[in-house]
C-alpha cells in the first residue's frame, strides 16, 4: 500500500527526515534526488539514524559509527570500539552484531514520495 510520506522539498540533498506511517519508524534519505526508506532504529543498539551522517549512499549511526548502505540496507561495517577523543571509548560495541536495515520501496509522483508499506 502506498503512503504519502513528505513532499520532496521537504528532504534536501544529503537530507534524512524520521517519521512514522502505519506503525513502522522508519527515516527518509536524500541521495542525489534519488530517495530511500530505512528502518530508523540502528541494526546493533537501536540508535536513531536520522542523527547519524548520510555521505552519499553511506549511512553512519551516530552511537558506534557501523554504517549502512541505503540503498539496499545493507550493514556495511561493524561498530567502532573507540569514540572519538570528545567522548568516552565503548569498549563493548564490538562485540555487539550488526544486522542490515529493513528497507522499503519508495514512488515519486507529483512532488510527492510514496512509500510502499506492506
Amino acid at each position: 500500500m502506498l503512503i504519502k510520506a513528505a513532499d520532496q522539498s521537504d528532504i534536501a540533498p544529503g537530507g534524512m527526515k524520521a517519521l512514522t506511517l502505519s506503525g513502522r519508524e522508519l527515516v527518509l534519505c536524500n541521495y542525489e534526488g534519488a530517495f530511500y526508506a530505512v528502518e530508523r532504529a540502528c541494526g546493533h543498539a537501536n540508535a536513531r539514524l536520522e542523527r547519524g551522517a548520510l555521505t552519499g549512499w553511506i549511512l553512519t549511526c551516530p552511537l558506534h559509527y557501523a554504517q549502512f548502505d541505503i540503498r539496499t540496507g545493507e550493514a556495511l561495517s561493524r561498530p567502532i570500539p573507540k569514540a572519538p577523543a570528545s567522548a568516552h571509548p565503548d569498549p563493548a560495541a564490538a562485540d555487539l552484531e550488526t544486522r542490515g536495515l529493513k528497507t522499503w520501496p519508495v514512488r515519486l509522483q507529483d512532488g510527492a514520495i510514496y512509500v510502499d508499506l506492506p
